[in-house]
């Protein structure tokens, strides 16, 4: 097992996705976005770039990019789209593909997605659209983004029907994560993707659960050892995963747990402010627990653990902490799941337990049995 911990100060740790010919590094520190183009060049070559970011990014971080790209010679244009979930979009992913051939873009070029999740996902599928496939680079500046969505090549847009149903995919060349520029998150957006992290215990390690447990203080913190520890071990988590099985036809989807019924919430409360991805998963995956507390599969103590650590952690773990009026309904819950990525042949797929560390996927569920278990969960805590 590394230890991320010794890496020493000013030296990024390095997690390398191994996909054959599409290997790529995860580098992982502070200072990395200063230093953006220059790893970019010494790795891909003195390419041009086309950076694509959001409003609030762009705030902290766009022009010292955009200033080093310059006087390399190497600054194509930027791309600042609006903040949110609502960005995921037909509209935007055509005006992207648009705005990057304008700037001239050539195979040979790259597009940088400086950002969290919403950038990576679109700027990866615009990536693999635009002249059937350019080279893209992650930058992620969101603690999500960091642990898990920069890394393993998905990229996608939401639709009515659901979240992430329409996408590719698409391998970044490079992903550098500056664990430094999470200093500008705002706390809810910290925590929020705090959950990701999480998900790598609850599903395959529990160990590092345990370490989670122990030093969540130090995480919130923003130690820089802690913090270093946190995403190497989560991305080298997903990197094993993803270099055994990328296109998630098996073991890939285990990284799912808490989705299936996260990804339905967030659905429900229309991509908003009101649920952040991250809490939609919070919630998702102690509604996993729940469920497979229910089938006898997971035990009561186990279930407890994992509700107590979240929210310790200050997220929202039950469908009742969701702020607001209207509540969801669980037949509305039911149709938004039946169009989930994992379908087959019409049954559901669900990320079970048998406990911290011990997740498996499970087609076995009925969907009568998940809606009245929705039912009563919606239930608890009202009236």
């Amino acid at each position: 097992m590394t230890d991320w911990t010794a890496i020493p100060p000013g030296e990024p740790a390095a997690v390398r996705v191994g996909l054959e010919q599409r290997c790529y590094d995860v580098l992982i520190g502070t200072g990395l976005l200063a230093h953006a183009p220059d790893l970019i060049g010494a790795r891909l070559g003195p390419a041009r770039c086309a950076i694509v970011t959001d409003e609030n990014v762009a705030a902290h971080h766009l022009t010292p990019l955009e200033s080093r790209l310059a006087t390399l010679g190497r600054h194509m244009g930027t791309v600042v789209l609006r903040p949110g979930e609502t960005t995921k979009s037909f509209a935007a992913l055509a005006s992207l593909c648009e705005r990057l051939l304008e700037m001239g873009l050539e195979r040979g070029g790259l597009v940088l997605a400086l950002g969290g999740g919403v950038i990576g996902d679109l700027t990866g599928l615009a990536a693999s659209l635009v002249r059937r496939g350019v080279r893209f680079v992650q930058v992620p500046t969101t603690l999500l983004a960091q642990v898990d969505s920069s890394v393993g090549g998905k990229t996608g847009i939401n639709t009515s029907q659901g979240k992430n149903l329409v996408g590719t995919f698409h391998q970044p060349s490079l992903v550098l994560a500056d664990i430094g520029v999470l200093a500008s998150l705002p706390a809810r957006e910290f925590r929020a993707g705090y959950v990701e992290a999480a998900k790598y215990g609850l599903l395959g390690d529990a160990a590092f659960f345990r370490w989670l447990e122990r030093n969540w203080p130090a995480v919130a913190a923003q130690e820089r050892a802690a913090l270093t520890h946190l995403v190497g071990t989560s991305v080298q988590g997903k990197a094993d995963i993803v270099a055994r099985d990328e296109t998630e036809v098996g073991e890939r989807m285990l990284l799912n747990l808490g989705h299936t019924f996260g990804h339905a919430l967030e659905a429900w409360a229309g991509y908003s402010d009101r649920l952040l991805h991250g809490e939609a998963v919070a919630i998702g995956i102690c509604l996993a627990f729940e469920l497979s507390r229910e089938l006898g599969l997971v035990d009561e103590t186990s279930l407890a653990r994992v509700a107590a650590h979240l929210a310790a952690a200050g997220l929202p773990t039950r469908i009742a902490d969701i702020p607001g009026a209207p509540d969801p309904d669980a037949a509305t819950l039911m149709r938004i799941m039946a169009q989930d990525k994992k379908v087959r042949d019409g049954r559901l797929t669900f990320i079970l337990v048998r406990g911290i560390g011990a997740a498996f996927v499970s087609r076995d569920v009925s969907a009568a049995t998940v809606q009245d278990f929705l039912a009563r969960r919606i239930a608890v805590g009202r009236g």
